[in-house]
Order: C-alpha cells, then structure tokens, then sequence
C-alpha cells in the first residue's frame, strides 16, 4: 500500500489571509509583553542611570543595594492625604 501525501493547495488570497491573521496574533503577544513590562518594575532608564552612579562597588550586593537606594531617593516623596 503506498501513502502518498496530499497535499491540497490553497488560493493565494487565503494564504495571504492566514499570514495577516498570524501576524496580528504576533504583534498582539508583543505589544502584551511590552505593556507588561513597562507596567511592572523600574522604566529602564532609572535603572540604567541607577547602575551609572553606583559603578563604584566592587560586590554585586554592595552594587544592589546602591541602586535600591539611589533608585528610592530619585522617586518623588507621596505623603498621604485625608
């Protein structure tokens, strides 16, 4: 018995459609996980600046906790209102 594969070809216009479709869902996985990121956590360039004003220590954890205060300091003070 010989299995010979089949297979059955699609319009152009169909094709064009799928990649449409499978580059919608692409961009839309994407432009999620940028959101997320950008919700989440320090904007990049406070960290960024963050890890340029604590370059100095040699330790990583000495070099953490720099950037952790640093990063506090440069964060606008919010005082609780009634």
């Amino acid at each position: 018995m010989n299995a010979r594969l089949n297979f059955a070809s699609h319009s152009s216009s169909l094709t064009v459609a799928i990649a449409a479709v499978a580059t919608i869902i692409a961009m839309s996985i994407l432009w999620t996980v940028v959101i997320l990121f950008q919700s989440r956590g320090a904007p990049m360039e406070q960290l960024a600046a963050a890890e340029r004003a604590c370059v100095q220590h040699a330790y990583q954890s000495e070099r953490t906790a720099c950037m952790n205060e640093w990063r506090a300091a440069s964060q606008p003070k919010r005082v609780a209102r009634r």
